[in-house]
């Protein structure tokens, strides 16, 4: 058994495998595919954790020189140089998530009203482009990262991201607003979230969970910050300055994102740079994309619906605008407390547990009494922590099913089949309640049906992977 690796109360099953009898376990370790399993004979891991080797211990803290041939089997987790990549992630992930923010910010402002020649339809346009695009390009920039490494591409993400909005702030017509915004701006979202998230698993293993989840933060900084800074700078000094100002506070992020973020493991110089459909084939992983889609997508319509459905219980518009942050709130909480449990008993179950906990909120809390204002708070809380983890514990979850040197091929793949198929969930919750003739009650059940369905894709895929140990920690 690993020193450090699992607890005095622990018992090890066969293939490596962890069955928890107290508090925690080590990641389980199974075989990738049987190509993997051939070449690599030393190796039998699920993603990041640690080869069954008799001195898989991660590494000090300092993070001292490691043998070429060891680099995969010790991990810093933690120490000055692997927190900076944390603090960097949170950088890149503030300005690549913060663009979704500007986006919607710039539908409410722009009207006729407005002295310049952009209509809120083609603002539409760029939004779907960019969320379009951006999501897509993910399949191809994981592979990029795993051969080549963050560098050039976290500084590609940062030129395409300033430049997006430095047009932006000289554009006067609608097809260059949808160039600005729906091309290049989606190219620096690209080009900055999936290196960065796979970055962090190059310093972390046995608490990458908890060190994704502070990265993931912020997600809900970006959701608060940007509106507020755009709301107040149109105010003051107008549209192109704005963006101008933008332009410059996101130049600042990102330069210290480029300086903060690296790859520890060494690039996979003869690894494919386009993607790959073998990936699908690795064990479990197919599952866990359908789950994680089925999560995603039950999460989309609450963060969605939220505010208008307080509106439409007879809550003030202050009232709803305090729904909505004390959900992103919880969402924060949820992120660190979700990465910190996940490396305690694994991913998957705290996906499982907290996807089953977000469908008890809908159905036990939501649907009787969302119309009360202690009802709807309740679960706001709720369902933001049990939801938070959405973001958070996808790539901690992915790191299990593969190696770290192919982390981000596999995180990008399954990034990208998972938002791209959330796009579809606000035009269904419309069907939904046009269906419903405006009542929310049949988008509660369905965001409920959803995460009941989630958690038991999550059971499912653990079992196919560990067997029938309904303790092993994964």
């Amino acid at each position: 058994m690993p020193k450090n690796s699992v607890l005095s109360s622990e018992t090890e099953l066969q293939d490596g495998i962890y069955e928890l009898t107290s508090r925690a376990a080590a990641p389980v370790s199974a075989r990738t595919d049987e190509a993997d399993a051939k070449s690599t004979k030393t190796m039998a891991t699920v993603g990041g954790a640690a080869p069954l080797l008799g001195t898989s211990k991660a590494a000090s803290a300092s993070d001292g020189p490691v043998q070429a041939g060891n680099l995969e089997d010790h991990y810093p987790e933690g120490g000055i140089r692997a927190w900076l990549v944390v603090l960097g992630c949170w950088l890149a992930l503030f300005t690549s998530l913060g663009f979704m923010h500007i986006l919607a910010t710039f539908q409410a402002y722009l009207s006729p009203a407005q002295q310049i020649q952009l209509r809120p339809g083609p603002v539409a346009g760029a939004i779907f482009g960019y969320a379009s695009l951006s999501l897509l390009l993910g399949i191809y920039v994981g592979p990029l990262f795993d051969k080549y490494g963050p560098r050039w591409l976290i500084l590609a993400g940062t030129v395409c991201s300033v430049a997006s909005l430095l047009f932006v702030s000289i554009g006067t017509e609608d097809w260059q607003l949808f160039v600005a915004l729906g091309i290049l701006s989606s190219l620096g979202s690209a080009f900055l979230f999936t290196p960065a998230i796979a970055a962090v698993g190059h310093f972390f293993k046995d608490r990458r969970g908890f060190a994704t989840g502070v990265a993931t933060t912020a997600c809900s900084a970006s959701a608060v910050v940007f509106p507020f800074i755009l709301q107040a700078l149109f105010v003051r000094v107008g549209w192109a300055w704005a963006m101008r100002a933008l332009a410059l506070i996101c130049f600042a992020i990102t330069v210290a994102a480029n300086f903060l973020i690296r790859a520890r493991l060494p690039a996979a110089r003869d690894a494919n740079p386009h993607p790959h459909g073998r990936v699908f084939r690795t064990k479990g992983f197919a599952a866990t994309v359908l789950a994680v889609v089925l999560a995603q997508f039950a999460s989309f319509l609450p963060l969605s619906y939220m505010s208008s459905y307080a509106l439409s219980k007879g809550f003030s518009e202050a009232d709803s605008f305090n729904t909505v942050a004390i959900l992103n709130a919880s969402s924060l909480v949820g992120r660190v407390v979700g990465g910190w449990s996940a490396d305690k008993i694994g991913p998957f179950n705290v996906s499982a547990m907290l996807s089953a906990i977000a469908a008890l909120a809908c159905f036990g809390i939501w649907l009787p009494a969302g119309g009360t204002k202690a009802g709807i708070t309740i679960f706001a809380v709720i369902f933001g922590c049990a939801s938070g983890s959405s973001v958070s514990l996808v790539p901690v979850s992915v790191g299990r099913l593969c190696k770290t040197q192919e982390y981000g091929r596999y995180y990008g793949a399954c990034y990208t089949v998972a938002s791209l198929v959330s796009l579809f969930a606000i035009p269904a919750a419309e069907g939904v309640l046009r269906e419903d003739l405006g009542s929310y009650w049949a988008l509660i059940v369905v965001t409920g049906m959803f995460y009941v369905a989630a958690a038991a894709t999550f059971v499912a895929t653990k079992l196919t992977v560990t067997g029938w140990r309904i303790w092993a920690a994964f």
